[in-house]
């Protein structure tokens, strides 16, 4: 016997995105602070990593997200709109999410472990996000942001590929 589900409408906010420009300058809102946040984040899960190549890594991750914090702002910039941050709930859950995976390993491989899952997380989520904001560049033709955007978006995934490879090399054994 089929049921129905009675489907709801979401009401949009006064101030919901009226078109592919609205959504283009929310997403670099969110992009934006979540940024931002990384470079608070990254110096404790490098401080609770034990793999030295995890440490590297995370460091080195840490100097290209401040590097993506100024890209965004010129991102603003090149569209002609203020630089402005507005809380991303996804990156707020994927980073407590990490603190919770740090709080609940011991030190060691098993956290190791954890750390990469957890930036992998963080990483696919900013793979996803400048994708996305890439394609509404390149159809609103900022030329300029899509170029910035498509540069970070490679770093993101290099990021990603490093993260796998560590955990590929005898790490994620070890923790076993």
């Amino acid at each position: 016997m089929a049921t129905t589900t009675k489907e709801t409408k979401v009401k949009a906010k006064s101030d919901a995105a009226k078109d592919l420009q609205d959504l283009f300058e929310d997403g670099l809102k969110d992009i934006y602070w979540a940024e931002k946040e990384l470079v608070k984040a990254l110096p404790k899960m490098e401080k609770n990593a034990t793999s030295p190549k995890l440490k590297a890594a995370i460091q080195g991750h840490l100097e290209e997200t401040k590097e993506h914090v100024s890209r965004l702002e010129d991102v603003f910039k090149s569209i002609g709109v203020k630089a402005k941050a507005e809380k991303c709930d996804a990156m707020a859950g994927l980073l407590e999410e990490g603190k919770g995976i740090m709080e609940e390993t011991e030190p060691g491989a098993v956290r190791d472990a954890g750390i990469i899952a957890a930036a992998q997380k963080v990483e696919h989520y900013e793979i996803a996000t400048y994708g996305t904001l890439a394609a509404f560049a390149k159809v609103l033709e900022h030329k300029d942001a899509l170029k910035t955007l498509l540069k970070t978006l490679d770093e993101e995934k290099a990021c990603d590929e490093k993260l796998t490879s560590i955990a590929d090399t005898n790490l994620n054994s070890k923790a076993e």
